[in-house]
């Protein structure tokens, strides 16, 4: 398993936008994410459906506010 590594938003921000990361909102409630998802975010309920299909080198941020 990779090392886990606290990131800082302003170091994440292009990577999102450019597709190279994809950043997930850890609240495992759909209403949360609604109140509290930061731009380009996907809601952990997506990222569910999703894990199957992902590469594995493929880089995630998860994070909760």
């Amino acid at each position: 398993m990779s090392e886990i590594n606290r990131v800082f938003a302003s170091s994440i921000k292009a990577r999102v936008e450019s597709g190279a990361t994809t950043l997930v909102c850890a609240y495992d409630d759909d209403a949360k994410f609604s109140s509290f998802h930061l731009e380009g975010a996907i809601p952990l309920s997506e990222f569910k459906i999703k894990i199957q299909d992902l590469a594995k080198d493929t880089h995630l941020v998860f994070y909760c506010a």
